[in-house]
C-alpha cells in the first residue's frame, strides 16, 4: 500500500510532564495488537479491540489452567457476522502495565489460541488517551487530564451514539465517503456489507479472491479485493484491502442510532476499518472524549 500526504500537518507532539507512561513494547501478531498481562498471577497476552464495547475472556485459557471465576449474567454479544449469548463473569482478577483491578462483566469468548487469554475493550479505552505506534510496535497510556487531543485532532471522528465506539469518515473518490468504526481489533483492512461495496461498484471487476473470516461468534465465507483510494485524515492510501461477506451470508456491519420517539439519528455507520490501514501510523486515540489524531511516527 502507498500512503501519500495529501495536506501538510502538525505532528502531534505531547509536552507533558506528568501523566505519561513510558513507550512500551506490544506485540503485533496476524494484525492484532497485544499486551502482556496477568490473570488471576497467570502470564497471558491481551487483545487491544477498540471495536468492542466489552472486555472478555478466552475460553481456551480458563480450559488450560482449569480456572474458576464467580459467575454474572448471560448477555448477548454482537459480533460482525452474528450474535450469540455468553457467560460473563464478576471479580476477575487483571493486571497490566502495573496496574492491578478487577474486572466485571467479563464475556467468556473464543479468541483462539489459549495464549490470548484477555480482550481488552472500551473499558480499557475509556480510562486513558492511548498512543499506538504501529511501525514500531509501541504503545503508551496518557491520563485524560495530560492533553487535549481535541486541539490536535486531524480526522473527522466522533463518539457513535448508543455504543461510543469510535466512528471516523473515511474519504471515498467522486466525494463520497463512508463512516467506520476504528476498529484496533479486526487484523483486516476495511469490512463492509455487500450491498455497499455493489452500490460504489467495486464489484464490478472480476478480481476477488475467496477468503474465510472469523468473529467473535462465527466463521464465515468472505471475498477480499483491493480498491485503488481512500482518504484517512490528511493521508491517501492507495490499494487497501477489502472484505465482504460471501453472496448469502449475513453480517452484522450496518448500524445508526435511533432514539424512540424522536427523528433525530446518529451517523449511519457502514463497516469498519482496521490493520491494513492503521499499520503506517502513530494512532492518538482519545475513545471517552471522540478524538483522535493520525500521524506518522519518528
Amino acid at each position: 500500500m502507498k500512503i501519500l500526504l495529501s495536506s501538510i500537518f502538525l505532528f502531534l507532539t505531547l509536552k507533558c510532564n506528568a501523566g505519561v507512561t513510558d513507550w512500551i513494547d506490544f506485540n503485533l501478531e496476524g494484525g492484532h495488537v497485544k499486551i502482556p498481562v496477568s490473570i488471576k498471577g497467570i502470564d497471558t497476552f491481551a487483545i487491544l479491540d477498540t471495536g468492542a464495547q466489552l472486555n472478555a475472556v478466552n475460553k481456551a485459557f480458563i480450559t488450560k489452567h482449569d480456572l474458576m471465576f464467580d459467575k454474572g449474567s448471560m448477555i448477548k454479544v454482537r459480533g460482525v457476522f452474528g450474535v450469540d449469548k455468553k457467560t460473563t463473569y464478576r471479580n476477575v482478577p487483571v493486571s497490566f502495565f502495573g496496574i492491578a483491578t478487577e474486572l466485571s462483566k467479563v464475556a467468556e469468548i473464543n479468541l483462539g489460541y489459549h495464549t490470548n487469554g484477555l480482550l481488552l475493550g472500551s473499558g480499557f479505552f475509556n480510562s486513558f488517551v492511548v498512543q499506538l505506534d504501529y511501525p514500531n510496535e509501541k504503545i503508551r497510556l496518557i491520563t485524560q487530564d495530560s492533553v487535549e487531543v481535541a486541539k490536535f485532532k486531524n480526522i473527522e471522528i466522533q463518539s457513535q451514539k448508543g455504543t461510543g465506539m469510535p466512528i471516523v469518515k473515511i474519504g471515498l473518490p467522486d466525494d463520497r465517503h463512508l463512516w467506520m468504526i476504528l476498529d484496533t481489533g479486526n487484523a483486516g483492512g476495511m469490512v463492509v456489507e455487500r450491498k455497499v461495496a455493489s452500490k460504489l461498484g467495486w464489484l464490478s471487476g472480476g478480481d476477488r479472491k475467496s477468503t474465510v473470516s472469523t468473529g467473535v461468534n462465527t466463521t464465515i465465507e468472505t471475498e477480499s479485493f483491493r480498491i485503488p483510494l481512500l482518504q484517512f485524515g490528511p493521508f491517501e492510501l492507495e490499494n487497501v484491502l477489502v472484505t465482504i461477506p460471501a453472496e448469502g451470508k449475513n453480517s452484522y456491519l450496518d448500524s445508526q442510532y435511533e432514539k424512540t420517539g424522536s427523528r433525530l439519528k446518529g451517523k449511519k455507520v457502514q463497516g469498519i476499518i482496521g490493520y491494513d490501514v492503521l499499520k503506517h501510523f502513530l494512532i492518538t486515540v482519545d475513545y471517552k472524549g471522540g478524538h483522535a489524531h493520525i500521524g506518522l511516527p519518528e
